[in-house]
């Protein structure tokens, strides 16, 4: 298996938004900050001024979301945080990784976060949040499986989700 994580590109269109309608089903948002009323060029330069820390809203940081990609097919992405913000610190944390149903159960996810940790580490960030919602037991291997130390598990706040898999509270893992 050789995944690469890199930013998205025009030819990618339609796969993430496939993949992004797929994990709408899980009310798991593949595509942060896609907007349905967007053109896929502006979300492309969204994400390039998020990376620069450019035109960010009061809840942004600076950031990177990258495709992952397996033989020239998109099979997740990674989103990676620089900085905390309040939800990032509790919830959020530095890394957010995803893999397609299709490409489940493969190993993606867990070179996902190791190829991310590399990214994270680039910037400066030594000491990595990792968070899963609790119900995640697949999540909770690749997170351990990849050095995380389990420090606590908080609660949701009414209304708020990390995905349909009715877990009530999230994990908060550090990779040292």
């Amino acid at each position: 298996m050789v995944l690469r994580l890199r930013p998205y590109r025009a030819e990618d269109e339609a796969a993430a938004l496939a993949a992004h309608e797929a994990l709408l089903v899980d009310d798991f948002h593949f595509l942060l900050g896609w907007d349905d009323t967007m053109a896929w060029s502006d979300f492309l330069q969204a994400l390039d001024d998020q990376r620069r820390g450019l035109n960010l809203s009061e809840t942004q940081v600076r950031a990177v979301q990258l495709a992952a990609v397996v033989g020239g097919e998109l099979v997740g992405r990674a989103s990676v945080r620089f900085e905390l913000n309040g939800f990032l610190a509790t919830t959020g944390g530095h890394i957010g990784y995803a893999v397609t149903p299709a490409h489940r159960r493969k190993g993606y996810a867990a070179e996902i976060l190791r190829q991310a940790l590399v990214v994270v580490r680039a910037e400066g960030v030594d000491r990595v949040l990792v968070t899963c919602s609790e119900n995640n037991a697949g999540s909770r291997r690749v997170i351990e499986s990849c050095g995380g130390t389990f420090q606590s598990s908080v609660p949701l706040e009414a209304g708020q989700s990390l995905c349909r898999d009715g877990g009530k509270g999230v994990r908060r893992y550090w990779i040292e």
